[in-house]
């Protein structure tokens, strides 16, 4: 078969274990110990894990009394993150070397396009090679990288030899990868989608791929057609230099838990003052709000609304919070809150999507 589809080369960045691994290069008592990043009080969350903790069961989001109890050796640290934005800094230069096009997808990994590159470097593979090199000799961090034709391949690949590995999938190379693929390492496939598909006989890629867009979409609703899709090697997402977020938001831990919505408006004003702020640094507004809600069991609940007209201000944020908050009983004490806006004044539309019928040309070098 031929992809009737421009093929790109496209290499997915992934430092190993980041904001842990910037606290072990800085602190070499450090090195070779179980340590977790944030964490550490009596309400705190794991921000991240090195790998020697992650042995232990501990990870990112996990509260850090249940990370102490799976690892009674954890070194807990406070989160520096003008210190991991610093290195982020400087490992993005080095992307900047070889390409304009890097989409970063946060502080600790990036998709870079080479099909056309600085270094006039035909070899994606070689590059790869080289940023990783770059970025050991400059920061004394290891990352990961995956090398394919488009970003959903490269972003798994880069998953399969970590940590400071990298993997590529040729152009021919790519049917058979995803057909071998457990479904829960499809990215963008999470815990409670998976549990759907095995429940449905899908196990692997080929499983997946024998189902048709009607079953799918039937049983995932619009996520369906992306999986028929990117199932069969289509994802024509582009590296967008400029990432347009799709929503922002700010939220609270408190160290004790708050059991009546009184106690909370405090805190949502807190909330929307810092969202606020985080609007009018980026020159952005939206019209829908959520609320979440994290409550002592950690059971997660949000409840939205959408505005006729965009907004930035902390009043309006806070009265339409304030009206959510108090739109159905709580149904226990609560140990976070949080609100977001979505439905920004940034969004464009959206991709149109791929054609069904694909076809594939072999011949690239990578």
């Amino acid at each position: 078969m031929d992809f009737d589809f421009p093929l790109r080369k496209i290499i997915h960045v992934d430092m190993d274990a980041f904001y842990a691994s910037v606290e072990q290069h800085d602190h070499p008592e450090l090195k070779g110990k179980p340590v977790a990043v944030g964490g550490g009080s009596k309400r705190g969350v794991v921000s991240a894990a090195s790998y020697e903790a992650r042995k232990f069961g501990v990870r990112s989001a996990m509260a850090g009394y249940i990370a102490k109890r799976n690892c009674p050796e954890l070194i807990f640290v406070k989160p520096r993150f003008d210190r991991y934005k610093e290195v982020s800094q400087q490992i993005r230069a080095i992307f900047f070397e070889y390409t304009d096009l890097v989409e970063p997808l946060s502080l600790d990994e990036a998709y870079l396009d080479v099909t056309e590159n600085k270094k006039g470097n035909p070899s994606a593979t070689l590059i790869a090679k080289e940023i990783r090199a770059k970025i050991l000799d400059r920061t004394g961090l290891t990352a990961s990288a995956g090398i394919s034709i488009n970003k959903f391949i490269a972003k798994v690949a880069s998953d399969i030899n970590k940590p400071n590995g990298q993997k590529t999938i040729n152009p021919e190379e790519v049917i058979s990868f995803l057909e071998d693929l457990d479904i829960r390492k499809f990215y963008g496939v999470g815990k409670v989608t998976a549990e759907k598909m095995y429940k449905l006989g899908i196990f692997t890629g080929k499983d997946l791929k024998e189902k048709s867009m009607e079953f799918l979409d039937q049983h995932f609703g619009k996520s369906g057609r992306y999986y028929y899709h990117v199932v069969r090697g289509v994802h024509t997402s582009e590296v967008k230099p400029h990432r347009i977020p799709k929503s922002v938001g700010a939220e609270r831990t408190f160290s004790e838990n708050l059991s009546s919505e009184i106690f909370m408006l405090e805190k949502l004003e807190n909330i929307a003052v810092e969202l606020e702020r985080r609007l009018l640094k980026s020159k952005i507004s939206g019209k829908t709000i959520t609320l979440k809600i994290k409550y002592s069991d950690f059971t997660l609940q949000t409840r939205s609304k959408t505005l006729p007209y965009f907004i930035s201000k902390k009043e309006l944020i806070l009265e339409t919070a304030k009206e959510l908050l108090y739109q159905s009983a709580l149904k226990d004490s609560v140990r976070l809150l949080g609100i977001s806006l979505a439905n920004l004044n940034t969004e464009k539309k959206k991709e149109v999507e791929p054609k069904e019928e694909i076809s594939v040309q072999l011949r690239f070098d990578f």
